[in-house]
């Protein structure tokens, strides 16, 4: 019987062998996307903050910087509004989850919506955002001196340290929400029920239901707030906190007020070694975590 390929007089081609691919020719393209927009960038700024302007190579613009009053300052003013931003954060956005995830309100689902977006907002908006509410000419001093009828207003604090600590908490807060809320919505509520039928109170059950299961996230939120307080150039900027400096500020002002490249590297080579050196203990404290876990489990 004659085969189907000759009675139509066409031949079926002949497979064509697999063609394999090395792993290096696959892992190789985003290596070399990565080295040319970011590692060839950093090692430049590494290359420099080592190379006096005077010739040679060496580490005495290190010395020069680090005996400075104003990297001194800046690196303090750093470290404390970083730690109290995030510290601000986590106590807010934990306290908004919960109310968020546990306490039927109308609209709380578009409050949760609204955190998505919120995360969408640029950090100089939300510091235009407090000006135009707590400046010298805005909306709570208006509303003093047409009642009072004083001169001025109270409210003469956004340009100062405690101005930048409201505007950092303001915007980071929905970045320890966001995760908070997922790790919310997986919690049965099984378990918050029987806990209130034997007898616990709200504080409790926050305390010995949902926070255990909320550590992992309240770690992962606040690590990420504390590398972008650590970094965050716009709300300082915008604040014009007086004697306000930070790192990244100061990086600004040594390249492109003072012209001085080479201590502007070697301000961002310290800024890099603490975000680095943060997100290290961040690793360091969810791996320990994680291993609690699994062995209560």
């Amino acid at each position: 019987m004659a085969s189907t390929e000759a009675l139509s007089g066409r031949r079926t081609p002949a497979a064509l062998p697999r063609l394999r691919v090395p792993a290096w020719a696959l892992v190789l393209p985003p290596v070399a996307a990565l080295g040319l927009v970011f590692l060839h960038p950093l090692a430049l700024v590494l290359w420099q903050s080592v190379s006096p302007e005077g010739g040679g190579h060496g580490f005495s613009t290190y010395a020069d910087v680090f005996a400075q009053t104003a990297f001194r300052d800046a690196l303090r003013n750093t470290v404390l509004i970083a730690a109290g931003s995030t510290a601000g954060a986590l106590v807010l956005g934990f306290a908004l989850a919960l109310v968020i995830a546990f306490v039927p309100f109308p609209g709380g689902r578009a409050v949760g919506r609204f955190v998505d977006v919120f995360l969408s907002f640029p950090s100089f908006l939300i510091t235009l955002a407090l000006l135009f509410v707590y400046g010298s000419a805005g909306m709570a001093n208006g509303v003093w001196t047409g009642v009072t009828g004083a001169a001025s207003g109270p409210f003469d604090f956004l340009h100062t340290p405690w101005g930048v600590l409201l505007a950092e908490i303001t915007y980071f807060t929905p970045f320890v929400m966001r995760p908070l809320l997922g790790a919310f919505s997986r919690i049965e509520t099984a378990q918050i029920d029987v806990a209130a039928s034997l007898g616990a109170k709200a504080p409790r059950i926050v305390r010995q239901v949902i926070l255990p299961e909320a550590l992992p996230a309240l770690a992962a939120g606040g690590s990420l707030v504390l590398v972008m307080c650590l970094n965050e150039f716009g709300i300082v900027l915008f604040t014009g906190a007086k004697g306000v400096t930070t790192l990244p500020v100061l990086v600004y002002g040594k390249a492109i007020l003072d012209g001085d490249y080479t201590g502007a590297c070697v301000v961002a080579v310290v800024n890099i070694a603490l975000s680095l050196a943060l997100y290290g203990l961040y690793r360091m404290l969810t791996t320990r975590m994680d291993g609690v876990r699994r062995a209560r489990a």
